[in-house]
């Protein structure tokens, strides 16, 4: 086994002074320091060959493992571990060839200066990535810490916010803390208007109005919140399907004729860093699905244009497979072979053609067959009747 050559080390806004005495003599030791230019002004004038973080950023672990044999120095922010680039070197590079050395994470001197206990907090980063995953988290009575990607966050968070009727929400923009130039800037969404530095980290209290939007992570939202042309999985049956597809912490969902892609952003809500390809050949639709996505805080959600089995080739192995829409046999046979162990497979069927290859799959592969109806209540004249959706036939099944 090798030993630990690769130091990745937090630093805060008090640089070297914050760093306990055996950190910094690690530092002070190093003969290559690799940060940004904020983490080398940190650092002072501790001896050594300096890089900068390579462009494109991928390329970095390619630099770091060509100084392998040198004592080598990575400064990061905060918690090496902690929504910070530790974690992507250490999936790379075997951890028990690097030592870690934490150091008091923005959310931790976040949540102090709030007066906020952390268990009872939302610790989000958009930090280099789409700022309306958030949107996803915006809950009544929530307090969330955010890691923002610059001075411009803030008041993209408040109008999202504000659209959705929290405008009353209390803002906090933390900024340099812990060292000297720590600064704070309060406000309300509805009239946010702060100008802040590039570096800070954001703290949101959510207040509702009493005409708010409720997004809850649960599936089941209303239909009305997703733009369709009428064809889609509507709410309850939606609410069945993915709970049956079993959302988890950083699954993959393949959702083949995706629509307007309402179970792909159901799926992506309900759990953690939980991710959707939709399979879907009409553009219109792939469009549509796009801006819910966007709109409902699931932008990562990865669209493919095509058909099965073509539209397949090359796609990461999903942990759950929904079919909406284009079902058949062939359809089936490759989404079944693709699958991986203890992988979710459901697929709802409208149609009595398919509701018949349905009951064939079924006999032959076991599961779980079961018809959903639903009725709601509408006017009929000056009176209230139910009115009958059509009814869907569901089969699920876990690969094992």
């Amino acid at each position: 086994m090798a030993d630990p050559w690769l130091h990745i080390i937090g630093i805060g806004e008090d640089g070297m002074d914050g760093l306990v005495p055996a950190t910094r003599a690690v530092v002070e030791a190093a003969e290559v320091i690799i940060g940004g230019e904020r983490h080398h002004t940190l650092a002072g004038h501790a001896a050594a060959e300096r890089l900068a973080w390579p462009s494109p950023f991928d390329a970095m672990i390619d630099v770091i493992n060509g100084l392998r044999g040198r004592r080598v120095v990575i400064l990061v922010t905060g918690d090496p571990l902690w929504f910070s680039v530790g974690a992507r070197i250490g999936r790379t590079i075997d951890p028990k060839e690097i030592i870690y050395h934490p150091q008091l994470s923005a959310f931790q001197l976040a949540a102090a200066r709030m007066g906020w206990s952390l268990p009872d907090v939302e610790t989000l980063t958009v930090h280099g990535r789409p700022v309306e995953q958030m949107i996803a988290f915006i809950q009544p009575d929530a307090r969330l810490l955010i890691l923002t990607t610059g001075a411009q966050t803030p008041a993209q968070i408040a109008a999202f916010l504000s659209e959705r009727g929290f405008g009353k929400s209390r803002m906090s923009v933390l900024a340099a803390m812990g060292g000297k130039d720590e600064a704070r800037f309060d406000g309300v969404a509805e009239d946010w208007n702060h100008t802040v530095p590039a570096f800070n980290t954001l703290a949101v209290e959510c207040i509702a109005a009493p005409d708010a939007a409720l997004l809850p992570r649960v599936p089941g939202l209303a239909d009305s919140l997703f733009q369709s042309d009428g064809t889609m999985t509507k709410q309850e049956v939606r609410a069945a399907t993915v709970a049956k597809l079993m959302p988890m912490r950083g699954a993959l969902l393949w959702d083949i004729g995706c629509g307007c892609g309402s179970v792909a952003i159901e799926w992506m809500r309900a759990a953690r860093y939980a991710r959707a390809i939709g399979i879907e050949p009409r553009a219109d639709r792939r469009a549509m699905a796009a801006a819910n996505a966007l709109a409902l805080g699931a932008p990562k959600l990865a669209l493919v244009d095509g058909t099965v089995p073509d539209a397949l080739a090359g796609l990461d192995a999903p942990d759950a497979i929904f079919i909406g829409g284009g079902l058949s046999v062939e359809t089936f046979a490759a989404a079944w072979a693709a699958l991986r162990p203890l992988g979710r497979l459901v697929v709802n069927a409208v149609t009595l053609e398919s509701e018949a290859v349905l009951i064939a799959l079924h006999k032959e592969y076991g599961g779980d067959l079961v018809k959903i109806a639903t009725h709601r209540a509408e006017p009929i004249g000056r009176l209230t009747g139910w009115r009958p959706a059509m009814p869907v036939t569901q089969w699920s099944l876990i690969k094992r």
